[in-house]
């Protein structure tokens, strides 16, 4: 790992940290610590979401014809002027111009900071370097999470002004670590499509597998993400009567089992077509549904209830460890030369619509429909396995095993001779 890798992974780990520290308590920051009631802290939460949704496309131009790391540093600005001034605002209008500063700022982090992974690594090393960025992006939102969760005082509004004043500093901090950062590809890539967002856009709409894969990844972020905080809890409160103490048991569970099973899952996913992989999560996942019906529907005790709701979650984490060293090498490297920024920026984008249209379709049929809500994501889960197999079709054999690269070339060199067979 190179210096400018090094620093990437700093960056995003300070981001999630940043992420980790106050999005979990704004809910209730603003309806009750400034008194501006539920309808504005759910309007701050939509906000957050429609703010990515707006400048998500124009970062992928931004990020094709100005490069990552001006573009990152200037999210980094936003989020932090943000998260400033959501931590002194007093007025509806005030909070929610905030929210969406901080939201848009954070949203362009992620397909910058990939680019710039793209960027500094190899198709050989790009599944090991996505791990790692996900291993710390958990580790920054868990640790963020538990730092913010012992500063904050309800009946303080100091407590809250100070979390988002350190999380302020966190974005200026990294801004300070990334500036001099120097990428070893020029920012502008001589060929790119920078005069069009157009027809960067239509490039990418053309491109048929990029396309399967942005179905699919919607697929993937509404049947799992867009569950977790919304339609599962309100499924395990409401049909599973699973505690409040239990439901953090359950999330813990889901990072442990990111943490301890990332590289320990990594070689073996390495070794095997991406697709397949894929196709394995969707399985993986749709265990883990029949679980969560047993959880709420079974007619067991409230200990297995319970034992089989954590269960769930660290089945979910065990398919996200999985997909982390798959999914976002895939789509650089269906991404032509110079267009990483575009097709990172897009993938983004299918995300934040996933992570905003989940809750709102698994919200009340967590709460109110259990045995629907199950067999719902039970099939979305399966048809993940079904997605993936088609995609598979679409990829050329080294986008679906990069593996086969490196066998390639060591059989063309003369030196050894090894099956590329799947």
């Amino acid at each position: 790992m190179g210096a400018a890798m090094r620093r990437i992974h700093v960056g995003n780990a300070l981001s999630a940290f940043g992420l980790g520290f106050t999005v979990p308590y704004l809910y209730v920051y603003v309806a009750q610590v400034r008194g501006l009631g539920a309808m504005t802290a759910g309007l701050v939460l939509a906000v957050f979401a429609v703010a990515a949704l707006i400048v998500l496309p124009f970062a992928g131009r931004a990020i094709v014809r100005r490069g990552p790391l001006p573009v990152l540093l200037i999210a980094l600005i936003t989020a932090a002027l943000g998260a400033m001034s959501l931590g002194l605002a007093g007025r509806a209008e005030t909070v929610l111009l905030s929210a969406a500063a901080l939201g848009a700022g954070q949203a362009v982090m992620q397909p910058a900071l990939a680019t710039m992974i793209v960027d500094c690594s190899t198709s050989e090393t790009r599944s090991r370097a996505f791990a790692t960025q996900f291993f710390l992006q958990n580790l920054g939102l868990g640790v963020g999470g538990l730092i913010g969760g012992h500063l904050v005082d309800t009946s303080s509004a100091t407590s809250f002004t100070v979390l988002f004043a350190i999380e302020a500093a966190v974005f200026l901090l990294l801004v300070v670590v990334m500036a001099t950062l120097r990428l070893p590809h020029a920012p502008r890539i001589e060929g790119a499509p920078t005069p069009s967002a157009k027809g960067s856009w239509k490039q990418l709409l053309g491109n048929r597998a990029m396309v399967q894969l942005c179905v699919l990844g919607f697929v993937l972020f509404f049947a799992c993400y867009g569950q977790f905080e919304s339609g599962l809890s309100a499924y395990g409160v409401e049909s599973a009567g699973i505690s409040p103490s239990a439901m953090g048991t359950a999330l813990a569970a889901n990072t442990a089992m990111i943490v301890v099973a990332q590289f320990a899952v990594l070689k073996f996913v390495e070794r095997r077509r991406r697709s397949r992989v894929i196709a394995a999560v969707g399985i993986i996942w749709s265990v883990a549904w029949i679980v969560a019906g047993y959880a709420g529907l079974g007619h067991g005790s409230q200990e297995m209830a319970t034992a089989a709701f954590v269960s769930t979650y660290a089945l979910f984490g065990l398919g996200e460890a999985m997909l982390s060293p798959t999914v976002a090498p895939l789509v650089a490297d269906l991404a032509p030369e110079g267009m990483a920024g575009q097709y990172n920026s897009a993938f983004a984008l299918v995300k934040q619509l996933a992570l905003a249209v989940g809750p709102a379709v698994g919200g009340p049929m967590g709460a109110s429909l259990p045995t629907p809500y199950i067999v719902t994501f039970l099939l979305f889960s399966l048809g993940i396995t079904y997605l993936a197999v088609r995609l598979g079709r679409q990829l050329t054999p080294v986008q679906n095993q990069p593996a086969l690269r490196k066998s390639r070339v060591v059989a063309q060199g003369g030196a050894t001779s090894e099956s590329v067979a799947a």
